[in-house]
């Protein structure tokens, strides 16, 4: 497994996700999955979308995901924080 394979499976499942996955050992990733689809979704519903999306190569294929999902909205705040 490699993270571009990673990374295609979920864009497939949210087309309009901007999805950005790293890995060097072909077992451990980490995944920044920023999608409009996770607006009002809490934490465990958004992770459930993604591991969807990776289906059963969550278990034979994927060791361990680290996953960082946000809305669009959320991912603005941390690139352009409001100055107090």
């Amino acid at each position: 497994m490699n993270p571009d394979t990673i990374k295609s499976l979920i864009q497939q499942r949210l087309p309009d996700a901007l999805v950005e996955v790293l890995g060097e050992d072909g077992t451990h990733f980490e995944a920044l999955i920023v999608s409009p689809a996770f607006v009002g979704l809490s934490l465990i519903k958004r992770h459930q979308m993604v591991y969807d999306a990776l289906g059963d190569r969550m278990r034979e294929e994927i060791h361990a995901l680290s996953l960082r999902t946000l809305t669009p909205e959320q991912a603005q705040q941390i690139r352009h924080p409001a100055v107090h």
